[in-house]
């Protein structure tokens, strides 16, 4: 089955406009119905329902990224501004591109990392000690070739490619305890599942500063070896 929900584009920018400020969230919205307000959500197939993760695969995909020095509470904040300025116009197309979820940290890969440029979405992140990589997925009818070049040199286009990935959902403050707490428990499952993990875990969040805590969807992921290899 393949997921794929839609979302608000139009409160999207409200995101961007709070992102610099807030370190959680910010103040309340009059009459606010709390929404994920994202244009769409990266396209996966559910493998498996494993109860504690899910086996999903991810297609291959593009993403505009930059790599910032901060800790994990705020590497997303910092990343924020490069990565919304190039969907919102920072390119040598002037061109605005449509937001993806979720938005991805992580630690940036030791060596192989492409330099050229392209956008999709959702936007992510994965660290290496104070260094973390954060990225936005641009849309799926994007490809490195079609994609606007970032004007900024802090942002790069990657394609990321195709993967088998063990992922588990949960709720909550985006802190580095919330996310090591959660990045334990899911390789502990996937130990216990028999399934051998790839490279780091990286975590994804599809919502905006000013969504209350705990009505925030998180997850974290890693991508695991195909069954036989």
């Amino acid at each position: 089955m393949i997921s794929q929900p839609l979302f608000d584009a139009s409160a999207f920018a409200m995101t961007a406009r709070h992102a610099d400020q807030s370190t959680g969230t910010t103040g309340r919205l009059k009459n606010a119905t709390y929404v994920r307000p994202m244009t769409e959500q990266q396209p996966y197939e559910l493998v498996r329902d494993a109860g504690s993760f899910e086996l999903r695969r991810y297609r291959a995909h593009v993403v505009a990224e930059t790599t910032v020095s901060a800790d994990f509470e705020r590497a997303g904040n910092q990343a924020f501004r490069y990565l919304f300025g190039y969907i919102s116009g920072d390119n040598t197309q002037g061109q605005s591109i449509s937001m993806t979820s979720p938005v991805v940290q992580s630690a940036p890969a030791a060596a192989g990392r492409s330099q050229k440029i392209a956008m999709t979405a959702p936007v992510t992140q994965r660290a290496e000690g104070r260094n973390f990589v954060v990225a936005f997925v641009l849309p799926a009818s994007m490809s490195e070739a079609t994609a606007p070049i970032p004007t900024r040199a802090e942002v790069t286009l990657r394609t990321v490619p195709a993967s088998l990935a063990a992922v588990m959902k949960f709720s909550g403050r985006w802190t580095s305890s919330s996310y090591d707490s959660h990045r334990v428990a899911l390789l502990a499952a996937v130990a216990a599942a028999g399934l051998t993990p790839l490279g780091e875990t990286r975590f994804a969040r599809f919502d905006p500063p000013y969504q209350p805590w705990f009505l925030r969807r998180n997850e974290v992921a890693v991508d695991v070896a195909e069954s036989g290899s």
